[in-house]
């Protein structure tokens, strides 16, 4: 099990939080694409790292072109000489067609082009061509050679893809190189809807799983003081309360019994009731969604938990929590070794 940390999404922290994450030791950054850009703190990242991966986790596809999207991943990946994973996800169709003003329709079959798009771009650079894709949502057959990058050694990105329902995870089995898990995959919700679509993607795609990578980003409630854990723990409350209360995410409540949860959060939702809305995610809800422990047991139930079911495991580093990361991180090494041999 690799072990990686969430950037910090703002350009003027992500030297920061790259050089504490390379100080612990981790193996990877991610950003994602909230209220920021989330290529350009990783540009800052790779600057300041030697060996760890950074990826987006995951950037909005249908934001942006192919090949707008082709030039970013591209620069980056030759630029760290190879270090760089492009995570891309769907976005809703009202985030999509009202935040960036783009067009929105058949999600699965549109990010299947998508990535066969890119891929084919990245092919005609190395190879030295004009590329020739021609599909239902996608037309890229023009590149003069000033416009091209030109040929390189360093392979293409990797492409990850974001995946909460069945369908879009056995889109990333089928295309994708990696799956990009939501914090809000339970180890249940992992083993019985998400894995086994990515193994019918595999399968259809004639890939093993060895060649697969499973990246989950964890809700994590530990601190050293008892103080710094009621603050981490009334964040994280809000924090899953707002996506307990998105239809996309009610899949995973229906399935821990937690309907009756999903439809009071949602119609609170609507009014604004935020501070209610946390009120309702218990410490029996919190265990369910979330990973809560002491510093001294985390790791070993972090591995208890996930070690069988992701490949890579995404911490949220501090400013909500003081535990002592450079221990647990050690521990979590250990386990994981040892289980490996």
């Amino acid at each position: 099990m690799r072990i990686d940390a969430r950037l910090d999404n703002a350009l003027a922290g992500a030297a920061q939080s790259a050089a504490q994450a390379e100080e612990l030791g981790l193996d990877g950054l991610w950003t994602g694409e909230t209220n920021h850009d989330p290529f350009l703190p990783i540009t800052v990242a790779l600057e300041h790292t030697r060996t760890a991966i950074a990826g987006t986790a995951a950037a909005v596809a249908f934001a942006r072109s192919p090949m707008n999207t082709a030039y970013l991943a591209d620069d980056l990946q030759r630029f760290s000489g190879g270090r760089f994973v492009l995570g891309l996800g769907s976005q809703v169709e009202a985030h999509v067609t009202q935040r960036f003003s783009m067009p929105y329709s058949r999600p699965i079959g549109r990010l299947r082009e998508y990535v066969a798009a890119l891929r084919e771009i990245w092919g005609a650079w190395r190879e030295d061509r004009e590329p020739d894709f021609r599909g239902d949502f996608y037309q890229h057959t023009l590149m003069p050679p000033v416009f091209s990058p030109g040929p390189t050694d360093i392979p293409a990105p990797p492409v990850y893809l974001a995946a909460v329902g069945p369908q879009m995870a056995k889109l990333a089995g089928e295309v994708g190189d990696g799956i990009l898990v939501h914090q809000f995959s339970t180890p249940r919700y992992l083993r019985e809807v998400i894995l086994p679509s990515v193994q019918k993607g595999l399968a259809a795609s004639g890939r093993p799983r060895e060649e697969f990578e499973v990246v989950v980003p964890l809700f994590l409630v530990t601190a050293a003081t008892e103080e710094s854990f009621d603050v981490c723990r009334a964040a994280m409350r809000r924090h899953i309360s707002f996506y307990a209360s998105t239809p996309a995410y009610a899949e995973v409540l229906h399935l821990h019994g937690l309907s009756d949860l999903y439809w009071e959060l949602f119609e609170l939702s609507l009014t604004g009731g935020w501070t209610e809305m946390a009120e309702l995610i218990d410490d029996d809800v919190l265990e369910v969604l979330a990973l809560v422990g002491e510093p001294h047991t985390i790791a070993r139930r972090l591995h208890a938990r996930y070690g069988e079911l992701a490949d890579r495991i995404v911490f949220s580093l501090p400013p909500y929590s003081d535990a002592p990361w450079a221990s647990i991180i050690g521990e979590l090494r250990e386990l994981s070794s040892r289980s490996a041999g």
